[in-house]
């Protein structure tokens, strides 16, 4: 009976030793995202990816809030207050020429289209961008679209200083350009167009659409993007993030009413029946494009992206060009199997 004590108790002191043998699990890696905008559709799955424990599962702790345009999602990110976000990759070059150390990389591209555009009334005189000159334009001042406003202009010989800008708040937008206080607005059509729709108007034969890339200036746009110091610390958690917000996306765009009906729990003001076209609007027009099809969710061609830069640089006037791999890098993408575009669900 002692002899059996004694066996009883060296295995318990065994497994203890075992026990205390094993490594603690490390703590979840801190992730501050900011979105570009104020919540829509189009954000769905970073919310899928956090309530479903994507994030849980690569050991991250992502809080995301909310935005005031893309391209301000880059000077938030530089200021330190964020560590990733979803926002303008031509922000992003513009920085990188001066202070390539600080600016953020974007490491998956989702908005392989730009849907930069200039949107005014049918009936407007404006009818290309040569027209702008004298009139008057309401934009957000951090909105990507107004950003590259004299990108546009130089590239069709408008005279920049020639447009009336007037600085609009991001929700009064298209009710200012409604009532006659601005001309023309610069706008994303991922988030006008269906504000358009929510205000029980035709947005194709109510309005003129002016797009960037009609006009010369064939860009990239909105994707996700990190620290310097998160990809270079933490290289793990960035592949994490992808990972899951990647599945979450495929997820997100076969079941768009459960996307939807989960971001509504979080934000019951929300219009499910609007957020629920403008999801599938802005991935069937802006992400599920023929490039998308060939590389895959998130990656891009090299080619594109050296030429986007040159533009970028030469319109700006920028000190230096930044080299491609300054501003993207594939190396955290989920493998090309599990980026493929998914077909929309019902």
């Amino acid at each position: 009976m002692k002899r059996l004590v004694v066996s009883a108790l060296a295995l318990l002191l065994a497994g203890g030793a075992a026990l205390a043998q094993q490594p603690a699990k490390a703590e979840p890696t801190k992730i501050r995202f900011t979105l570009d905008w104020k919540l829509q559709g189009i954000h769905a799955w970073y919310f899928w990816a956090k309530e479903k424990g994507y994030f849980a599962a690569e050991n991250l702790d992502v809080t995301i809030d909310q935005g005031e345009g893309s391209a301000t999602t880059v000077t938030r990110i530089m200021s330190g207050v964020y560590d990733a976000g979803f926002g303008d990759m031509n922000a992003i070059i513009q920085n990188a020429a001066t202070r390539p150390a600080e600016t953020p990389v974007m490491v998956y591209m989702l908005y392989n289209k730009a849907p930069f555009a200039l949107l005014t009334k049918a009936d407007s005189k404006i009818t290309a961008v040569k027209d702008l000159a004298g009139t008057r334009l309401g934009t957000p001042p951090g909105g990507a679209s107004f950003k590259l406003l004299p990108l546009l202009a130089k590239a069709n010989g408008v005279d920049y200083a020639k447009i009336a800008i007037t600085n609009v708040a991001p929700n009064l937008q298209e009710q200012m350009l409604l009532q006659g206080q601005v001309d023309t607005i610069a706008i994303f059509t991922a988030t006008s167009y269906m504000n358009l729709v929510a205000l029980k108007l035709d947005p194709d034969k109510d309005f003129r659409w002016i797009f960037y890339s009609d006009a010369g200036v064939d860009l990239y746009s909105n994707g996700i993007m990190v620290s310097p110091k998160l990809a270079k610390e933490k290289p793990d958690a960035v592949k994490g993030l992808l990972k899951a917000i990647n599945r979450a996306i495929k997820e997100a765009v076969a079941d768009p009413d459960a996307a939807i009906a989960l971001l509504a729990a979080r934000e019951p003001l929300i219009n499910k029946d609007i957020e629920k076209r403008r999801l599938i609007y802005v991935y069937s027009s802006l992400i599920d494009t023929p490039e998308a099809r060939e590389l895959g969710l998130g990656d891009i061609s090299d080619a594109r992206l050296a030429a986007a830069i040159t533009l970028i640089a030469d319109a700006f006037e920028l000190p230096r060009k930044p080299a491609p791999a300054e501003v993207f890098d594939r190396a955290f993408l989920p493998p090309k199997a599990d980026r493929m575009p998914p077909q929309v669900g019902k």
